[in-house]
């Protein structure tokens, strides 16, 4: 079961950066073609900023997707880093959930809610040592040899 979601989460989160990354790219055009400006902010340093900030999420996001397929391939948890990485992804779409609500209604915050799930349960889902570490079986309670 822990598999499926793991795996469940990495398509989940691919599709997010594949998302991300064309809606910043959406937005850094429409500043650059209506040449936008921001408080005397260059239209080209606004528009440049948009593309970059869809690179970076988008990366950190399939870079998150990585890590759940690895927890997946492998049946064990992931490690500190990537947990690390796991939770702030976690809590960037409990935030993105949060904006989107205003901005784009009900369905977005459902669908970023789900998400944030999937990647909580893959968190959750998975022992704190690997499969290998814990004891094959209890011993016999009398004491006797087994």
């Amino acid at each position: 079961m822990r598999r499926s979601v793991a795996v469940v989460a990495a398509v989940a989160l691919v599709a997010e950066a594949c998302g991300l990354a064309f809606y910043n790219l959406v937005l850094g055009l429409a500043v650059r073609r209506q040449s936008m400006s921001l408080a005397g902010l260059p239209t080209r340093a606004m528009s440049s900023g948009a593309f970059a900030a869809g690179a970076v999420l988008a990366l950190f996001v399939l870079a998150c997707a990585a890590v759940a397929v690895w927890a997946a391939v492998t049946d064990r948890p992931p490690r500190r880093l990537a947990r690390i990485a796991l939770v702030v992804c976690a809590v960037f779409n409990g935030i993105l959930g949060a904006a989107a609500v205003g901005i784009v209604g009900w369905a977005a915050f459902a669908g970023t809610m789900v998400i944030m799930g999937l990647v909580v349960l893959t968190l959750i889902m998975f022992p704190d040592e690997p499969p290998s570490a814990r004891p094959a079986a209890e011993p016999p309670a009398d004491g006797a040899p087994a």
